[in-house]
């Protein structure tokens, strides 16, 4: 288990820390100026000059983005859930959840400041759950009813209720499904923060931190900014993957099992 582990941490580590000396040294050789792209070490400078700021600009944007993907995440499920025991609701609803999946978040922010006001977090909120919400319950949803037949056939074969069918067969073949959709809008859910705080709210924030940066060509305050959303961003990406391991344990056994038995491989 060692060996798979570090070959998953080395090749992301090496590409970001190659990719940072290679800017480093771009700005340097071409004489890039700092306005239009600053250096990683002045990014890094203004990340501990300006930490104070950073630090509440990112808890307050934090917060508003893991309590928006959570409760999108449960209100994806339960739909998933609804919709998988009324299947005419299933189908009349996916289509539509599709369309309003395609609606930009640009088009959503405004609209949701005019409903629950410019000034509190719950329009913020609620832009994040509208963007988690689509693919959790799209992806859930189909987990949920693209069961084998020969499954299903076999459990009522066995006289199994429709409770213990949802829970022994669609439940199980869902997980992957919800754990991909999951991985996807863990790290959206900062983006979507950060566009609603562009329409308005408190001024305290990582949106308004880079446009404010920005305007005034303090862009190494700007990017340190954006490094505070992107760290956030990530943590929120790992505790997707660490619940994906959690609750589909089987998934990283067969990933092993495949590992121990490549060609040429020794046992």
């Amino acid at each position: 288990m060692t060996r798979p582990r570090w070959a998953a941490v080395w090749p992301p580590l090496s590409v970001g820390v190659g990719g940072l000396v290679l800017w480093e040294l771009a700005i340097i050789i071409f004489d890039i100026k700092e306005f239009l792209l600053p250096k990683p070490s002045s990014i890094v400078e203004e990340l501990f000059a300006e930490w104070a700021v950073l630090r509440h600009a990112g808890w307050e944007t934090g917060r508003i983005a893991f309590s928006g993907l959570v409760l999108g995440v449960i209100a994806g499920v339960t739909l998933a859930f609804v919709t998988n025991r009324f299947r005419s609701l299933n189908e009349g609803l996916t289509p539509l959840a599709v369309a309003v999946n395609a609606t930009p978040i640009v088009a959503l922010a405004p609209i949701f400041n005019a409903w629950f006001g410019i000034t509190g977090v719950v329009s913020n909120q609620a832009v994040v759950m509208a963007v988690v919400f689509f693919p959790v319950f799209i992806n859930t949803a189909k987990g949920l009813t693209e069961v084998h037949p020969d499954e299903i056939e076999l459990m009522r074969s066995y006289a199994a209720s429709e409770w213990t069918i949802l829970r022994e067969v669609r439940i199980p073949n869902a997980l992957p499904f919800f754990a991909n959709a999951l991985r996807v809008v863990a790290p959206l859910s900062v983006i979507a923060a950060i566009v609603a705080e562009y329409f308005g709210g408190p001024q305290d924030r990582i949106g308004n931190v880079i446009t404010s940066n920005a305007a005034f060509a303090r862009y190494d305050v700007a990017w340190a900014a954006i490094a505070v959303a992107s760290a956030f961003g990530l943590a929120l990406f790992a505790g997707a993957v660490l619940i994906e391991r959690l609750s589909t344990p089987w998934r990283m056994a067969t990933q092993v099992e495949i590992i121990n038995n490549k060609p040429g491989r020794g046992k």
